[in-house]
């Protein structure tokens, strides 16, 4: 069972920060007592009775719980909205790790929703942001405004990639004003996951070019920046995948004449390295570092949710950062799937790296808010105030949201990994009783992935999975990878949820 957090504003926060802020409520019609009240109420984040509750749902998978909504409101979508849209399993309520979609029926998030929903929904620690608002703590600011929630999340997300106890000041301190390199001590704070990697491909090109005219001539002016990542089974470019702005599009293989025009001038240049070969990325980053070119980059997920949730090994990236430091080659790691779903809430930890840039998100706000973070060095702290901010990245209530959910996981990380492991082990044990329909499992704890012989074997898995209202993804888009059905429960799914979502898994396996 999950332990319970029990905390308020002023315990996240600080006191000295909630005093003031119910002086400033005040101002504004609240009583000064009642307004500390608010501060100082304890919410439960996750009581057993909660827990118990969202057990006693599972029971319920698939019932119609009550009348379906039936309207004719299809919005305005493109056409490839439109077509991908469900408006049957659309969200009416959600509780937990389910959701009742205007169908009436009762969805198990087998994938957290977009994969971002990391305590499920209605989780009772986010009460607190409601008590913020209730208080007048506002959510936009300005760039030059930044809140003290958000300094204070800068400084969590500090400690915490850094494995820093919260309570040791001293040392917090200490790294955040170093400027030794590998050490990671500066947050951008952004709004999606591709506006974070699209920052730090930024500070990566700012070596080879000037963002402005006043910057002084970059380290590496006149080479071609070459960006290594993660290639296909046949050597191509989409096994990766980094964000949806045009640059990092055409790291997998979009924008083609584009991209074509932009390596015949030399602009950069983007090179797939092969999955888990350490040979291949040697004789890779030997090419990209004589003559006209210089690697830029090393970016990287570890599990590849986007190419049917391959792993890349603990050894192999290992061996690529040494590779990587020894030629001045960057490395971003990007969490934006991983972060939040394994004990310590960052897999790079978990694995021994020592990245130069850290991307999360996702898991952080718990589907509360847009926003992630680029986290980095000093060494690559080369832009200006203008080179990488967005205008509502320092959202004060987006930053709560992370402090909430850092606080549940923290309090609750040996059950994260032990309940990802049984995810993962009961998945392993399904390929073991169904070897002609299941090929492989890939990925890690919760995020998994089972892999099929075909298109079709995949698609009707999928779609019997969804017809049972069970919320999955079939990944049948890529080339030269398996087809893959895609999981991802949330961190608050217990013992009984894990249990229940691989005996429907077993069902629908045995049947197909």
């Amino acid at each position: 069972m999950f332990l319970n957090v029990r905390m308020s504003l002023s315990d996240i926060t600080g006191r000295d920060y909630t005093e003031k802020v119910a002086a400033a409520a005040a101002l504004g019609g609240i009583d000064y007592r009642e307004a500390l009240r608010i501060a100082e109420e304890k919410v439960d984040f996750y009581p057993e009775a909660e827990q118990m509750r969202n057990n006693a749902l599972l029971d319920k998978i698939g019932e119609r719980l009550l009348p379906p909504f039936l309207n004719s409101n299809d919005g305005a979508p493109t056409n490839s909205f439109r077509r991908a849209t469900s408006k049957a399993a659309a969200p009416l309520s959600g509780l937990g790790c389910f959701r009742i979609g205007e169908d009436g029926r009762l969805y198990l998030l087998g994938k957290s929703e977009h994969y971002h929903a990391s305590l499920g929904h209605s989780f009772g620690g986010y009460r607190l942001i409601d008590n913020a608002r209730r208080l007048g703590i506002p959510n936009a600011t300005h760039n030059n405004t930044r809140g003290y929630i958000t300094r204070l999340c800068e400084r969590r997300l500090v400690q915490s990639v850094n494995g820093l106890d919260w309570e040791d000041d001293a040392i917090t301190d200490e790294i955040i004003a170093s400027d030794k390199p590998k050490l990671l001590n500066r947050v951008i704070n952004l709004e999606t996951g591709s506006l974070a990697v699209e920052a730090g491909v930024k500070m990566m090109l700012a070596r080879f070019y000037k963002l402005s005219p006043e910057f002084p001539e970059p380290k590496y002016s006149g080479k071609t920046p070459v960006f290594l990542v993660v290639a296909d089974h046949s050597g191509g470019k989409t096994g990766n995948y980094h964000g949806t702005t045009v640059l990092t599009q055409t790291f997998r293989g979009l924008w083609g004449p584009f991209y074509a025009a932009a390596e015949a001038t030399g602009l950069y240049r983007v090179v797939p390295v092969s999955i888990n070969d350490i040979s291949d990325f040697a004789a890779k980053i030997a090419e990209y570092n004589s003559g006209q070119f210089k690697t830029a980059g090393f970016l990287h997920e570890i599990i590849l949710m986007n190419y049917g949730g391959i792993r890349l090994t603990a050894e192999y990236l290992r061996d690529a950062y040494r590779l990587c430091e020894e030629t001045d080659t960057p490395v971003l790691v990007d969490e934006i799937q991983s972060c939040m779903w394994y004990g310590g809430m960052l897999l790079f930890r978990k694995y021994g790296l020592c990245p130069d840039f850290v991307a999360l998100g996702k898991g952080f706000p718990g589907g509360e808010y847009p926003a992630s973070r680029i986290i980095t060095t000093a060494e690559y702290d080369n832009l200006n105030q203008f080179g990488a901010l967005v205008t509502n990245g320092q959202e004060e209530l987006a930053s709560l949201s992370y402090l909430v959910t850092m606080s549940f996981a923290r309090a609750n990380s040996d059950e994260v990994e032990r309940l990802g492991s049984k995810f993962f082990d009961g998945l392993l044990s399904l390929k073991d009783k169904y070897p002609a329909k299941v090929i492989a499992v890939e990925g890690l704890g919760h995020l998994a992935a089972l892999h099929f012989n075909t298109v079709g074997e995949a698609a009707g898995f999928a779609n019997a999975l969804n017809a049972n209202c069970v919320d999955a993804s079939a990944q049948l888009y890529k080339p030269d990878c398996l087809p893959a059905v895609l999981f991802k429960p949330p961190i608050i799914a217990s013992d009984a949820v894990v249990d229940r979502l691989l005996e429907i898994i077993d069902g629908l396996l045995g049947k197909t």
